[in-house]
């Protein structure tokens, strides 16, 4: 099914390059603001980040204004289904399950996924996703409520404790404090944590989760999310970002937040 979805997502990119100038005056887009360096809100309400540059970006090449809508990111699926805002634009990561309930553009990026543990730890240094789960069998894990993270445990280590959490900064402060025994996130992400409280108590595990590893649950790429009813949106948004992509758009925002580039240049590809 999801190849499927791929495939007409390449075709809907190519049909929508003639008419990206008919769109909407405001484009509402749904974003979480406390997934740093993903999406991150200010006192003043204003929304920053790698999210914020790539929904940004792609109102300009829309013709449209953005305005950025903040809420939790286990809400952001129903909300769009309530018409809330036209977009989600918050690191979602593309799964079967999520197409379920709503459309997706092409996956602009690709990211992988790291378990943050105490530098003290032998798991620091397992060599499979398996002698990590057997090391943490009864432990904690902490995970942000509603992601593939927490999918993508329950799947393959059945005998973690899997605590979820509204943001990554009450995950992190939670790990900090020992409350937690290791906490399973983007890469991206666990390295600004590490960055932010140094490494003199905590590591990066040595041992990387590729997303392509396990698609059903860490999904195919991140993608912006698009109401089912809205197949015209979804065609210029396709379309867009590839040209974003292609244009390098994408490439500068990610090195600038991440110091790498997760563009996904395969999916525009002809």
């Amino acid at each position: 099914m999801i190849t499927t979805f791929l495939q007409k997502a390449v075709l809907g990119a190519g049909l929508a390059l003639v008419g990206l100038s008919a769109t909407a005056d405001t484009l509402k887009i749904g974003t979480e603001g406390g997934y740093p360096p993903w999406s991150m809100v200010d006192a003043s309400g204003k929304v920053s980040g790698f999210d914020a540059d790539v929904g940004n970006a792609l109102c300009k090449e829309l013709n449209a204004d953005c305005r950025f809508v903040v809420q939790a990111f286990d809400s952001l699926i129903p909300s769009l289904d309530a018409n809330r805002f036209d977009l989600i634009i918050s690191g979602m990561s593309v799964t079967p399950e999520r197409a379920k309930r709503i459309s997706f553009s092409i996956p602009y990026a690709v990211e992988d996924a790291i378990f943050v543990l105490p530098k003290d730890s032998a798991l620091v240094n397992a060599d499979s996703p398996e002698a990590i789960f057997k090391g943490l069998a009864g432990k904690t894990v902490g995970v942000q409520g509603g992601t593939t993270h927490g999918d993508y445990l329950r799947a393959k280590a059945g005998d973690l404790n899997i605590k979820n959490y509204d943001t990554l900064d009450q995950m992190q402060i939670d790990l900090d404090a020992g409350r937690l025994d290791a906490t399973f996130a983007d890469l991206t992400s666990q390295s600004k944590f590490l960055h932010k409280v140094g490494d003199e108590h905590f590591a990066l595990s040595k041992l990387i989760i590729k997303g392509s590893s396990a698609p059903e649950t860490l999904g195919y790429g991140i993608g912006v999310g698009i109401n089912k009813n809205n197949a015209e949106l979804k065609e210029k948004v396709d379309a867009a970002l590839c040209k974003l992509i292609n244009d390098g758009t994408i490439k500068t925002s990610s090195e600038k937040w991440f110091d790498i580039d997760i563009s996904n240049y395969e999916v525009c590809k002809k």
